[in-house]
C-alpha cells in the first residue's frame, strides 16, 4: 500500500514539475513575465573577475550563490573562501555551464569567463530561462552582440552588462549635469586607459595543467594547441579569444563617453597604433588611438599598455569638453573646470560595484530594464569592435549611423563575426 502511494506521489510530483517547466517555457515564448522567488539563486561562471562578483552578490540580501562553474580547479578555493564568510550553504561546483543551465533551481547566471564565452553563454542562459549578468565587453564580435540583444528580448530576460559605472550615483549625477547644459554645448569627449603591462613572451606548446579542462575553456572557439602564455590572463591579447585593451578596459571609458554625448552609432571610425614596446606573441596593440565620428560629435580614445600616466593625472578616465565648462571623471568622482582651466567643482564618489549588482537583482524582481541593459551594452561594445576592425584592416571604417553596420567594405565585414567550433555557432 505504501509503495503504491509513493508511486502515485512520484507520478504526481513528476507531472507537476513537468507542467511547471512547460508553463515556464510557454511564458518565455510569449514574452510574459514569470513569478520571481523571494530568494534568487545565482550561478557564477568564471572565477577570475567572477570571484569578486561572488563576494559582491553573496553579501546582498535576497540572493544565494548556488553554483560555481569553473574549468580551472585552482581558482575554486578563493571563491569558496569568500562565500563561506557570507553564506552558510556552500555552492555546488561544476565545470560545464550547460549542466548549470539544465538546473531549474537556478534563476540567474553570472558570466565572467573569457570574452569568447560571453555571448554563447548568455544566449544559452536566456533560452534556458535564466537572467544574466555578463562581464564586459558584451561580446567577442559584433554579430554576437546583436544576437545577445535578440535573445534577451525573445526570452524576456534581464541581461545586465558589467559596466558598473552606469549605476554609480556620481556618474549618474555627472551625466545629468551634461544633459542639463552645465557644460554648455558639448561636441567632443575623450576616453583613455593607461597601464604598465609586462611582456607575455614567446609561448611554448606544453602539456595542459592538470587543474585545467582546456577543451571546455576553449568552448565555442575553434580548437588551438595549448600554449603556456595564454591562460589565465594573456588570452586578452589574442584575437582568437580576446578583444585587446580596447575591449578589456576601453569599454568602460567609451561607455561613459557615449552616455554623456547621447550618441549611438558612429558614421566613421579610424584607428592607429600597434604593438611597439615588446616583441612577443601579443597580437593586439599596446598603443592604440581611435576616433569615432558621429557626424555632429566625436569621441577619441587612447590606450597605452606600457606607460601608466594618462590624462588629468589618472590612468583611467573620460572627459567632456563644452563651451562653458569641462567635466573630467575617473569613473567614480568628477571635477568641473571653467574655460580658463580653473577648478569650479569637485565631487567625490566611492567606486562601489554594489549599486550595479543590486540594480540587476531589482530588475530580476520587477522586470524592468537594468541600468546597463544589453542593448546599451552592445552599442558601447560595438565601438570597441569597430575600433579593432579599423586597426586590423588598416583603414577607416564607414558605418551606417542608424544600424551600426559596416558599409561597403567586404574585408572589414569578415571581422563582424567569427568561426566557431562545430555545433557552437550561437543562434536565437
Amino acid at each position: 500500500m505504501t509503495s503504491s502511494i509513493n508511486r502515485r506521489q512520484f507520478i504526481f510530483q513528476s507531472a507537476a514539475v513537468g507542467c511547471a517547466l512547460a508553463a515556464s517555457r510557454l511564458l518565455r515564448s510569449l514574452g510574459a513575465a514569470e513569478p520571481v522567488p523571494e530568494l534568487i539563486n545565482i550561478a557564477v561562471m568564471g572565477l577570475g573577475r567572477g570571484s569578486d562578483l561572488v563576494a559582491g552578490f553573496a553579501q546582498l540580501p535576497g540572493c544565494r550563490i548556488t553554483h560555481l562553474c569553473e574549468v580551472d580547479e585552482s581558482r575554486l578555493a578563493k571563491a569558496q573562501s569568500a562565500i563561506a564568510k557570507l553564506q552558510k550553504t556552500p555552492p555546488a561546483t561544476v565545470k560545464d555551464v550547460r549542466r548549470v543551465l539544465d538546473d531549474g533551481s537556478v534563476h540567474a547566471l553570472i558570466v565572467a569567463a573569457p570574452d569568447h564565452w560571453h555571448a554563447p553563454a548568455t544566449i544559452l542562459a536566456c533560452a534556458a530561462g535564466k537572467h544574466v549578468y555578463v562581464e564586459k565587453p558584451a561580446s567577442h564580435n559584433a554579430r554576437e552582440g546583436e544576437l545577445m540583444v535578440a535573445a534577451a528580448r525573445k526570452y524576456n530576460r534581464v541581461v545586465q552588462l558589467g559596466t558598473q559605472r552606469r549605476s554609480g550615483s556620481r556618474m549618474i549625477e555627472a551625466m545629468e549635469r551634461i544633459r542639463a547644459g552645465d557644460l554648455g554645448k558639448v561636441l567632443f569627449s575623450r576616453g583613455w586607459y593607461n597601464n604598465t603591462r609586462k611582456s607575455i613572451g614567446r609561448g611554448k606548446q606544453t602539456a595542459v595543467p592538470v587543474t585545467l579542462d582546456y577543451t571546455l575553456w576553449q568552448g565555442p572557439a575553434p580548437e588551438r594547441p595549448y600554449q603556456d602564455n595564454i591562460t589565465p590572463y594573456n588570452w586578452h591579447w589574442f584575437w582568437h579569444w580576446g578583444t585587446g585593451e580596447l575591449g578589456n578596459n576601453g569599454i568602460h571609458s567609451l561607455d561613459l563617453c557615449r552616455w554623456g554625448l547621447g550618441v549611438d552609432y558612429p558614421t566613421r571610425v579610424t584607428s592607429s597604433g600597434g604593438r611597439y614596446y615588446f616583441k612577443d606573441d601579443q597580437e593586439t596593440p599596446d598603443t592604440h588611438f581611435v576616433t569615432f565620428d558621429f557626424g555632429d560629435k566625436v569621441i577619441a580614445w587612447e590606450g597605452q599598455s606600457c606607460h601608466p600616466r594618462g590624462f588629468e593625472n589618472s590612468g583611467f578616465g573620460a572627459a567632456f569638453y563644452g563651451d562653458k565648462a569641462t567635466l573630467v571623471t575617473d569613473g567614480n568622482s568628477y571635477t568641473l573646470f571653467d574655460p580658463a582651466g580653473k577648478q569650479i567643482a569637485k565631487v567625490a564618489g566611492n567606486g562601489s560595484d554594489t549599486p550595479h549588482l543590486q540594480n540587476f537583482l531589482d530588475c530580476v524582481r520587477n522586470g524592468k530594464r537594468p541600468n546597463a541593459d544589453i542593448e546599451n551594452g552592445h552599442k558601447s561594445t560595438l565601438l570597441c569592435h569597430l575600433g579593432n576592425i579599423a586597426h586590423r584592416t588598416g583603414r577607416a571604417i564607414n558605418v551606417d549611423s542608424k544600424t551600426g553596420q559596416i558599409q561597403n567594405d567586404a574585408d572589414a565585414q569578415k571581422l563582424w563575426s567569427r568561426e566557431y567550433r562545430p555545433g557552437w555557432d550561437p543562434k536565437v
